[in-house]
């Protein structure tokens, strides 16, 4: 019996969300973590690859907690450290968070282990040209999911 599309396209989604899942998890328990959390270390890593400073809300796009919960994980990186609040040159109402030489210093060191796991990972369980394709196809459902007018936000 063949899947109609839109089960196709659920049976999909349900396999990526429990790829995910199993993945996080086994990087969660790697001793790597130098007392940041994974949602620490998301939000330190969301910044390094972005030339400046940023506006909460942009962080907030590419991280995975509400607004609330960012504002809140955002005031304890800065408490320690690892972030710093500039005014915004643009909205002198705004704010725009950049790494501290402290926050970018950890989240290389941290980052450096998380990306040998990563490819520890990935390598056992997939070809290369499967890489390749699961590396277009998310890029392509971001593209998708960024730019389409339609689109509500995501519940996950």
């Amino acid at each position: 019996m063949t899947r109609s599309r839109s089960r196709l396209a659920n049976d999909a989604w349900e396999s990526l969300l429990t790829a995910h899942a199993a993945l996080m998890k086994r990087f969660a328990a790697e001793p790597i973590w130098d007392e940041l959390t994974m949602r620490e270390y998301d939000v330190l890593y969301t910044l390094s690859k972005h030339d400046g400073p940023m506006r909460l809300f942009e962080l907030g796009r590419g991280v995975l907690l509400s607004q609330p919960a960012l504002s809140r994980l955002v005031e304890r990186l800065v408490d320690r450290g690892l972030l710093e609040r500039a005014a915004d040159p643009e909205d002198g109402r705004g704010v725009r968070l950049a790494l501290t030489e402290a926050g970018r210093e950890r989240q290389r060191r941290v980052g450096g282990r998380h990306a040998v796991d990563v490819a520890r990972a990935v390598t056992a369980a997939l070809t290369d040209e499967e890489m390749r394709q699961l590396e277009a196809i998310g890029r392509k459902l971001a593209a998708r999911s960024s730019t389409d007018p339609t689109r509500k936000e995501a519940v996950l």
